[in-house]
């Protein structure tokens, strides 16, 4: 793990795998960090240099004050990815983070080499439900909303049989900067990504979580729809955080999307 400072703020990230090797970034949900990442990403550390990374106001990185906006993120992965001399990288990116990702592509198309769009899309709820969420965190804290998220993080199943995972997550979810969730809240409220989704020139996989609360199957579909040539797949039995819920699974089409990426 390392600190670097990136866009004036520092960051928190990982690099795992081969120098010279083709980059692989991990971008996190909201309310997350680099951890959530645990179970998948060491799978690539034999073929890429994974990059892994806590975003503004999340884990072990800053907080600056707020509100952000998507492009803020955009910036700081940016010069992170300058930081590490990384020209060109794979992004797979999950939910806030898939909006980064999406973004990225669009703005830099020469940095992004291929997308996996996960539990993501162009936009994410409406104006009404992100500023409920924003005025719930500033007045009581991230346990204000805390219970509520987690049932759209995992499915019942998992909440029921890996209670302890769970409480494990809650942790993470409760210790997350209130600054930073809500002024990540505020990057997606105010992102709509709609006009970009067609502007996006890379092989791009999206996926769904057959029970996520937050991004439903449906909704990221019509993400893949817009995406020219996009793929979209469906994991089972996961909500919101299948690199959590079903690891191997996610795993598994992140390797055959970016195979299939490389042989062009």
């Amino acid at each position: 793990m390392a600190f670097t400072r990136a866009n004036g703020i520092v960051l928190h990230h990982q690099v795992l795998g081969r120098a010279g090797a083709p980059a692989l970034v991990f971008s996190n949900s909201l309310g997350s960090d680099f951890r959530i990442w645990q179970e998948v990403a060491p799978a690539f550390a034999d073929r890429f240099r994974v990059v892994l990374y806590d975003k503004r106001g999340h884990g072990l990185s800053d907080v600056p004050p707020g509100p952000y906006a998507i492009d803020d993120h955009v910036d700081d992965l940016l010069a992170l990815l300058d930081t590490l001399h990384v020209r060109e990288a794979a992004i797979v990116g999950l939910s806030v983070g898939g909006m980064i990702a999406q973004r990225l592509a669009v703005r830099e198309p020469s940095r992004a080499t291929a997308l996996v769009l996960c539990c993501t899309a162009a936009k994410i709820g409406t104006a009404e439900t992100w500023a409920e969420r924003i005025a719930a965190v500033e007045k009581h804290g991230v346990e204000a909303v805390v219970e509520g998220v987690l049932a759209r993080w995992f499915t019942p199943d998992f909440r029921a049989a890996r209670a302890d995972e769970c409480a494990g997550w809650r942790n993470m979810l409760l210790r997350t900067p209130a600054v930073g969730y809500a002024a990540t809240c505020a990057a997606v409220r105010d992102a709509d990504l709609t006009a970009d989704a067609g502007r996006i020139a890379v092989p791009t996989l999206c996926v769904a979580g057959d029970q996520d609360g937050s991004t439903p199957a449906d909704v990221v579909g019509r993400t893949a729809a817009l995406i020219p040539g996009a793929r979209f797949e469906v994991v089972a039995g996961a909500g919101h955080i299948p690199c959590v819920e079903r690891p191997k699974e996610l795993a598994a089409l992140i390797a055959s999307h970016l195979e299939e990426a490389a042989r062009g």
